[in-house]
């Protein structure tokens, strides 16, 4: 059954205030996050789910943010993937980003969604195959089914959000979290104006700094040296490559989180203490559905 005229404006309404809220979040600087102890008191870092509901919801248990008040919680990486529509096979993903945009409301300035390299697509029309199938095509067609002739009009509601989405969180004690990090760093040092300057339509094309940003796959410790120390960071946390044990320690810099399985990891860390990659990887918990 198609959605309501109201269900489908309420949606629309949500990802405008969602949008409000994470360009004024406080700490916002540019296009990343900064947090400080003044802003909260621990982070919960959580990996790529496309489409994992019952990790979604998991990672919402964990975080508790309604009785940790000064906790704050990044998310990345929803579209594409998780279960279908049995009508019509579409991507039944597009309710995820639209929860993430309602906890973005619920809880301002406390939920950061990270730009990921899936939901740039989706933004602009970047062609993405996986297992033969054309995820961009099945996410339309979930939308189709549950929109009806409104799909268009919900799906353009979404890329103000996406647009919007930071591209990194900066905690205090080192660490610097974002989808991935950019490839060949080591011997073409990367456009961090990308995290101040003002963004528009042409910087999240394909090869592009952002672009780079988000799809990159370069885990040469040479490389993830090379953009710790350009982006002043001790340790980096990123998403983007599956983690068949939930997590993965690539170099001496990265720790990689990912959410999209049934041993699904998070970190939750105090801003109270300086961190390195030992230390982060002590405190990785896994889900629990």
């Amino acid at each position: 059954m198609v959605a309501s005229i109201g269900f489908i404006e309420k949606i629309i309404q949500c990802f405008a205030e969602a949008t409000r809220v994470q360009l004024d979040s406080p700490g916002r600087e540019g296009n990343i996050v900064v947090l400080d102890s003044q802003l909260a008191t621990d982070v919960m870092v959580t990996g790529d789910l496309h489409g994992h509901r019952h990790n979604f919801n998991a990672i919402r248990r964990v975080a508790d943010l309604r009785n940790h008040s000064g906790r704050h919680l990044i998310l990345q990486e929803v579209c594409h993937g998780g279960p279908t529509y049995p009508a019509n096979g579409g991507d039944m993903s597009h309710t995820l980003l639209e929860d993430v945009a309602r906890l973005v409301t619920e809880f301002p300035g406390r939920v950061h969604f990270l730009l990921g390299n899936h939901e740039l697509s989706e933004l602009t029309d970047y062609p993405i195959q996986k297992n033969n199938q054309m995820l961009n095509l099945l996410f339309r067609l979930g939308l189709q089914h549950a929109y009806g002739p409104a799909a268009d009009k919900v799906r353009e509601s979404y890329f103000p959000f996406i647009a919007s989405s930071p591209l990194a969180v900066r905690m205090p004690g080192g660490v610097f979290i974002s989808h991935s990090i950019p490839p060949g760093v080591d011997t073409s040092p990367f456009d961090v104006s990308v995290f101040q300057r003002k963004l528009g339509p042409e910087d999240f094309r394909s090869h592009t700094p952002v672009f780079d940003l988000v799809w990159g796959r370069d885990d040469r410790p040479e490389n993830a040296e090379a953009f710790a120390v350009q982006v002043g960071a001790e340790a980096l946390i990123n998403g983007h490559e599956p983690c068949p044990a939930g997590y993965d320690t690539p170099n001496s810099r990265q720790t990689i989180l990912d959410c999209c399985n049934d041993k699904a990891c998070y970190v939750i860390l105090p801003l109270d203490r300086d961190w390195t990659q030992a230390r982060i990887v002590e405190r990785i918990g896994r889900l629990k559905l």
